[in-house]
């Protein structure tokens, strides 16, 4: 396993992330999703470095008993932040009592949410998302919403009270990484609250560019359980994030349309 040693460089003095009070000293948050066994998700849980983690209301089944129980079952609940996720949803009132369902069973008010407008690609509803939103914040849920890189719906999610707000980078599993990285930018650029880029990173480079672009944080999923070594992968993400980050609070140079010489052509032989 790889890991990151106290003493590097940058690594401590990078201020903490801060949602609705609590504090995480990773950046990367990871999807339980598609591992090929239980085991493999555990060992890739722990290269990553991750204290959150996502879990699918509709997959785990809220008391553990669903298909896919043994994901819950090998979670560490005393280490890691269970987030639940309300995928598969397709309207206001199947998210919100999916929420309702989980918090009752993991006794969390932390949600995921998520609205899907279309089934194809996995794209939210926008307009019901924002609704949920304002809905589970008014239940006293701590809302962390899935949606598009529209500046103007980010910020309406943080008028209704979302704790983040999670812009996609591309469609869910594509991997085909941060599309709008400008959009990214400009919601950063805009709301309080932190953004978190979910959906889409395929690689550490990918994740490394949203972080650049001012995320607080990634949600990352199918990129570290579809790879063919999904620890090794989740260890690359670790690094990626914060090498993003760092290179994002460094400030990068200034871009120009000529080049410009490292040493100054004064003393030249001539």
């Amino acid at each position: 396993m790889i890991t990151l040693q106290s003493s590097d460089p940058g690594v401590c003095d990078t201020p903490l992330l801060v949602i609705a009070g609590r504090t995480f000293a990773s950046r990367l948050f990871v999807g339980t999703g598609r591992f090929t066994s239980p085991a493999l998700m555990r060992e890739a849980l722990e290269s990553s470095g991750a204290e959150m983690v996502t879990v699918a209301i509709r997959l785990t089944g809220v008391d553990g008993s669903g298909p896919d129980a043994g994901i819950l079952a090998a979670l560490d609940a005393t280490r890691y932040h269970l987030l639940p996720n309300t995928a598969g949803a397709t309207s206001v009132r199947q998210a919100v009592f999916m929420a309702e369902l989980a918090r009752e069973a993991l006794g969390t008010n932390w949600v995921k949410l998520e609205v899907i407008g279309d089934e194809r690609t996995l794209w939210p509803d926008i307009a019901g998302t924002v609704e949920a939103t304002r809905i589970l914040v008014g239940e006293g849920f701590v809302v962390l919403p899935y949606t598009t890189t529209d500046l103007v719906t980010a910020l309406r999610l943080e008028e209704a009270g979302a704790a983040t707000v999670m812009p996609l980078g591309s469609m869910i599993g594509s991997g085909q990484g941060v599309v709008d990285w400008d959009g990214v930018r400009r919601i950063v650029d805009r709301v309080q609250v932190p953004v978190v880029v979910d959906a889409g990173i395929g690689s550490p480079s990918d994740a490394a560019r949203a972080m650049e672009a001012g995320a607080d944080a990634c949600l990352i999923n199918t990129a570290i359980s579809r790879a063919s070594d999904p620890p090794r992968m989740a260890a690359a993400m670790r690094h990626a994030v914060i090498a993003g980050r760092l290179g994002y609070l460094a400030g990068r140079m200034p871009r120009s349309d000529h080049a410009i010489p490292s040493s100054p052509p004064v003393g030249v032989v001539a």
